[in-house]
């Protein structure tokens, strides 16, 4: 019985497909390792939607064929995901220590390349072109991360042109999996110990509207609602075009459904939108930021932008600077932008210099901080209902949670004094702020569900 050690770099959609390839390498009788010295197969989970998660995942692969050369005899290296869909036969010729390279829309091969690899000849290369795999709910999957926390792909694929981005080409167009499917994973994650459901896609919120009949997000999230066991409900990668008035009144209706919407605007001057293709204008983006606010007054917003898109004069980026000290985002990330081949900005003209993109984003997140930390200080005081995750690390005797406001691994934390077990959702109250994370006390508990 061969050993596997898995690597998952990326998003949370990444660590999705690599739940789903340790579900089919268990069932196919593979064991896992945590240990990459151990194991006899090395399987690294790629990212490759701009530079710098191409450079961490070529990294990775060079460090796995050093573990490989210095393990035991037969040891094989197994190369997944967006960069391998991608680029599968350049790296084929790079790299020829590496066994199997399998894309975003054949990874459940592996069990079967695995077998014949045995046969050195045959070394299988993704197709060319975009494809992806769309998840069922009959499809075994090894979970990662915390059991009481789970990442639900609902959909795969994305119909937008956006100029900057690579994803529709890597994989492909926007497919829904059909609500009694996705519901059905649900109650078999709910029945194992999950009590917070995280909806990922590429296009979250467009889902349903390619299914006949035709259905949404709105429908699927009151069928999710009335699963026994689900606490949280968190909607993430909202694209803004797609986010109606049925939505936002489902969100505010169910509380099962945390009021937490992740939606990337990318940018907020007219100009650059436009040549990033997007679908908004800055003066729409401020319609729907109030209309959202205005039926859930207590929502939690989270977006991110692009700094330094070809064109991006020093006025653009003002008003994008303006725009968002305006709207007081709850929570924000900025990326440089990155000059993708086969991407339709990648030969604009008037690109921006490496060392104004840097500093544009330093600046941007600068004054974030300075939000954040306002927006946490106007906690302190109040109750919040948090979802305990165990021992802090290096913390003595605090624990670490999060409220329904704070996702999973993109945002700050909550730290806590007092006792719970993990995986319970207490009521703690918030004694001090720090610019992302927050300190509490347990106030009961009894109050744990």
């Amino acid at each position: 019985m061969e050993t596997v050690h898995l690597l998952s770099l990326g998003c949370a959609k990444n660590t999705a497909d690599s739940e789903l390839m340790l579900g089919s390498l268990v069932r196919a009788g593979f064991e896992i390792s945590s240990n990459p010295d151990e194991a006899q197969v090395l399987l690294v989970n790629t990212c490759a939607f701009i530079e710098p998660a191409k450079k961490e995942s070529i990294d990775a692969i060079l460090e796995a064929i050093e573990s490989k050369k210095s393990g035991s005899v037969g040891k094989r290296l197994v190369v997944a995901g967006c960069l391998a869909q991608r680029y599968g036969a350049e790296l084929g010729a790079q790299f020829p220590e590496v066994d199997i390279f399998v894309g975003t829309g054949n990874f459940l091969e592996l069990p079967e390349l695995l077998r014949r690899t045995e046969r050195p000849e045959i070394r299988p290369i993704p197709y060319p072109g975009a494809a992806h795999l769309l998840p069922d709910a009959q499809m075994p999957r090894v979970r990662m991360g915390y059991p009481w926390s789970a990442y639900l792909k609902v959909s795969e694929g994305c119909d937008h042109r956006c100029a900057f981005c690579i994803i529709p080409r890597i994989r492909g167009r926007h497919e829904s999996r059909p609500i009694e499917d996705v519901v059905e994973e649900a109650h078999r994650l709910a029945e194992g110990g999950v009590r917070e459901l995280n909806l990922i896609a590429q296009d979250l919120t467009a889902y349903g509207r390619d299914l006949s009949p035709r259905s949404s997000l709105a429908g699927l999230l009151e069928r999710l609602a009335r699963i026994d066991g689900i606490r949280w409900i968190r909607l993430l990668y909202c694209y803004p075009n797609f986010i109606s008035e049925q939505l936002l009144a489902t969100i505010a209706g169910l509380e099962r459904v945390v009021n937490y919407i992740d939606m990337p605007l990318q940018h907020a001057d007219d100009g650059v939108l436009r040549a990033m293709r997007r679908e908004r204008s800055t003066d729409a983006l401020r319609k729907l930021l109030d209309r959202i606010r205005t039926a859930i007054p207590s929502v939690t917003l989270r977006t991110s932008f692009i700094v330094g898109f070809p064109g991006e004069d020093d006025r653009a980026f003002s008003r994008l600077v303006d725009f968002v000290r305006e709207q007081r985002f709850d929570r924000m990330g900025a990326f440089v932008y990155s000059r993708e081949e086969n991407t339709a900005a990648h030969d604009l003209p008037d690109q921006v210099p490496g060392h104004i993109k840097r500093r544009r984003r330093a600046e941007l997140m600068e004054m974030q901080a300075q939000i954040s930390v306002e927006k946490n200080q106007d906690l302190v005081g109040r109750e919040i209902e948090v979802l305990v995750e165990g021992a802090a690390a290096g913390r003595a005797r605090r624990l670490r949670a999060r409220n329904s406001g704070q996702a999973p691994e993109i945002d700050g934390i909550t730290l806590l004094s007092g006792e719970a077990e993990p995986g319970e959702i207490v009521r703690a109250r918030v004694e001090r702020a720090m610019t992302y994370d927050l300190y509490g006390r347990i106030r009961d508990a009894s109050a744990q569900s």
